[in-house]
């Protein structure tokens, strides 16, 4: 079973590399074209907030400007990725940047945070999703 393991993780990896670009340009078309079922909803948009100053500000920065290696979450290409895309990234994660996967939570809690995200700054934490 850990010889399966070490030789999903380097599938994994080299598919990865052999896409290159960011995370969200390497999710499929069918996820890239999901849509958000909150979209536009602000008591998600207020707990994606509070999902994201507990899952996400420790690496991405309490406003999301990013810190070591993680990157700033105020980008184009990120203010510009579908949510379905987004979610994969969220679902999936990327071991070659060093993105953990937050498939761990439930499906409703990552569309949440991607509300917050895409759907303006936090008046209370001023964290990311400014436009």
């Amino acid at each position: 079973m850990k010889v399966f393991g070490a030789v999903l993780t380097c599938l994994v990896l080299a598919v990865a590399s052999a896409r290159g670009g960011s995370p969200l340009q390497q999710s499929p078309a069918r996820a890239a074209n999901t849509k958000n079922p909150l979209e536009g909803n602000e008591r998600a948009r207020r707990a994606g907030a509070k999902l994201y100053a507990r899952e996400c500000a420790s690496c991405h920065g309490p406003d999301g400007s990013g810190s070591g290696n993680a990157p700033s979450l105020n980008r184009d290409d990120v203010h510009q990725a579908t949510p379905g895309a987004l979610f994969w990234v969220l679902r999936n994660g990327s071991l070659r940047r060093g993105m953990p996967s937050f498939g761990h939570l439930p499906d409703t809690q990552r569309w949440q945070i991607i509300v917050f995200l895409r759907g303006g700054r936090d008046a209370e934490t001023g964290s990311p999703g400014s436009r």
